[in-house]
């Protein structure tokens, strides 16, 4: 399962570093020290994290995150598999974005819950990046 930093972590829920600090400080999400001392967050632990602020805030008054051109950086909340077609979740900052691809994509993007994609949107089309 993959792993974030707090930067990358802030980064994936649209607010600062220092606010994701400020919210492992608080136990508000759960982290675990690497070899080398940094505070990770497990995947799926923020996957259920930024569902949880996204519906229920955080109880700080927090800037809104704009997305640019039309890129949505975000975790992997959710996949569906059915036998052809699939549905993928991803939670970025406040927004949630739905997107139906192929099975077949889902597999090869090798998408799962916890990981780190961006949901790229043109018209009514969510096109999904792996990193």
């Amino acid at each position: 399962m993959q792993s974030y930093t707090i930067g990358q972590a802030a980064r994936l829920l649209g607010v600062s570093p220092d606010t994701a600090r400020r919210w492992a400080d608080a136990g508000k999400v759960a982290t675990h020290r690497d070899e080398s001392g940094r505070r990770l967050i497990d995947g799926r632990d923020l996957a259920a994290f930024s569902v949880e602020i996204a519906q229920n805030g955080t109880g700080e008054d927090e800037p809104s995150v704009t997305s640019v051109r039309n890129a949505f950086p975000g975790i992997v909340t959710a996949v569906t598999l059915g036998d052809v077609a699939a549905q993928v979740e991803i939670q970025a900052g406040p927004h949630r974005l739905v997107s139906l691809l192929t099975r077949e994509a889902v597999e090869e993007l090798g998408l799962e819950v916890g990981m780190q994609a961006t949901a790229r949107v043109k018209a009514t089309s969510v096109h999904v990046d792996r990193f």
